[in-house]
């Protein structure tokens, strides 16, 4: 007869039954599996529960304010899901998954969301916010001076820095001796023990505001003659730096015509919901208007509109030709140097790396700089070396070949580092069996070597593609996006889809947000799909070299 000896947590057969097991009952199991908490982790978990519940509160109360139940109640559920998931022992996976998620939601996917539903709006200079805000801002921009008009003396004041914060009316009614304090929020009256008031009724002092001198004020003169506080009875503008009066508007909104009537010349301009403007009979926009959607019209401008389709399609072309330029020109010399530097013949190698890195070491912007300033026609080094009298930046062509001069210098010490590394990981037994078999070094090198280093930099020279694809500082540190052809200020030979999109978004003829975010979506789509196809191609490659 056999004995079978077993430790704990292990099974017996007996006879004519199943398994006995034995060992740990179940709930001293379930206690080992959990890990005791630790007085350093109680601590760091009750502060930052105690943070994330006072970033919901701090964030409640906007969305109350402005009646935003959906955005609350999101809030409120993502709080409390917060809450269970990390006072309680369960969802193990979740507590290390969610902090990152959240981040990736904040962080990339609510932008690239926002930016996408921007797309289908005329938000822009004109058409920032909603029709009553529209309605408020064409009163009290033609608010005028009327006779009996209430006068006060007026002080400007700001809550924060002289020259940047906010600007406020600190206004004195001498008939009354009440004293205001207004903004472009409204005006409220202040206890006369909060400020000091000198004999000529100027307000000189206020708690809570800083009262600018006559310099300060002088220097923000255009900010103060465009600040109207809003009134029951009208508007307050400013009279100089020292008066200001309460006007009234001369034109009104109308609820039963839903339309912009002006008192004094009896014109209308009937509100139109589908481009979010007061239209007059005539034609006539008033500047001043609302958010709508616009639906597919940004995308249907940047297709069909020669204006803009002309210089969009131009300027793809030159973008791709950029791109492409930029990563491979640096590919090819990083990849050349990198070999070079690999054949065990090579003496010094350490020396050479240290110097071939140094573009790599040095801040791009600076040297972005300096290299428009070699290439400068009259006094540039490169003309000044070489005995050229080249308007570099003047002519098209030259300019593109500069900007890609400068990108090869920039960029090649990057390749170089990662080919070098790349090339050390390369069994060199590979190369040695291909001499073997008769094989040239150029054969070699295009059967072997050339494959895998394909296998390995793929990735890196496809975030390359995407990133010179928008390199913004390259265009605008060097050429400014120039030359600009005479009949389009707006869109250079150098511009990438990115520095046109900037200047679309802030020319000079008003900022364009609806149709500067349409661009981006459509910069988005080709490098996703770039970027798409290039990884295919790569993992197919990796199929036949693995």
């Amino acid at each position: 007869m056999s004995t079978s000896l077993s430790g704990p947590g292990s099974a017996m057969q007996a006879p004519g039954r199943g398994p006995v097991r034995t060992g740990l009952p179940r709930k001293s199991r379930n206690a080992r599996n959990h890990a005791p908490i630790t007085a350093t982790g109680l601590v760091v978990k009750v502060i930052l529960l105690g943070l994330v519940a006072g970033i919901a509160i701090w964030a409640a109360f906007p969305l109350i304010e402005a009646k935003m139940w959906v955005g609350l109640g999101i809030l409120a559920a993502t709080t409390a899901g917060l809450f269970y998931l990390y006072l309680t022992r369960r969802h193990i996976p979740a507590k290390y998954l969610v902090p990152g998620t959240l981040f990736l939601l904040a962080f990339q996917v609510i932008p690239i969301l926002y930016t996408a539903t921007t797309a289908f709006t005329n938000f822009g200079d004109g058409h920032r916010g909603s029709k009553d805000d529209a309605i408020v801002a064409i009163q009290t921009s033609s608010v005028k001076q009327v006779p009996g008009s209430t006068e006060y003396s007026l002080s400007i004041a700001t809550k924060g820095d002289p020259q940047t914060g906010s600007l406020a009316f600190l206004l004195s009614d001498a008939k009354t001796k009440e004293v205001f304090a207004g903004d472009a929020g409204g005006l409220r009256k202040l206890d006369a023990g909060q400020v000091t008031v000198s004999p000529t009724g100027k307000i000189t002092a206020a708690d809570g505001y800083t009262v600018l001198n006559f310099g300060q004020a002088s220097g923000r003169s255009k900010e103060i003659t465009d600040l109207v506080v809003p009134t029951s009875g009208g508007a307050i503008r400013s009279n100089g730096l020292s008066r200001a009066y309460e006007g009234r508007a001369v034109r009104a909104y109308d609820a039963g015509c839903d339309c912009i009537k002006d008192n004094e010349t009896g014109k209308t301009w009937t509100a139109d919901e589908k481009t979010g403007a007061f239209v007059a009979a005539d034609g006539e926009r008033l500047a001043q208007g609302w958010k709508v959607n616009v639906g597919f019209k940004n995308f249907s401008r940047v297709l069909t509109d020669p204006n803009i389709s002309r210089p969009f399609f131009g300027t793809l072309l030159w973008n791709f030709a950029f791109a492409i330029g930029s990563t491979g020109l640096t590919f090819l010399l990083g990849m050349a140097v990198a070999l070079a530097l690999h054949s065990p013949r090579m003496r010094g190698t350490n020396l050479y790396r240290v110097l071939l890195i140094l573009p790599y070491a040095m801040p791009s912007f600076a040297m972005l700089l300096v290299w428009r300033d070699m290439f400068n026609t009259d006094f540039g080094l490169i003309n000044n070396l070489f005995g050229l009298g080249v308007d570099w930046f003047g002519e098209a062509w030259t300019a593109r070949a500069a900007v890609l001069l400068v990108q090869l210098w920039l960029g090649y010490p990057y390749m170089f580092l990662v080919a070098t590394g790349a090339l050390q990981a390369i069994p060199r037994e590979l190369t040695e069996a291909t001499s073997v078999d008769g094989a040239s070094p150029w054969q070699s090198f295009r059967a072997v070597t050339l494959p895998l280093l394909l296998v390995a930099l793929s990735p890196l020279l496809i975030s390359s593609f995407a990133y010179n694809f928008n390199n913004v500082n390259a265009i605008l540190l060097t050429t400014e996006g120039g030359p600009f052809p005479a009949d389009n200020p707006t869109n250079g030979a150098t511009d990438l889809l990115i520095t046109y999109t900037y200047r679309l978004a802030f020319g000079a003829q008003g900022a364009e947000y609806g149709l500067a975010t349409t661009v981006s979506v459509f910069i988005f789509a080709i490098v996703a799909v770039v970027a798409t196809i290039s990884f295919r191609r790569t993992r197919k490659l990796e199929e036949v070299y693995s």
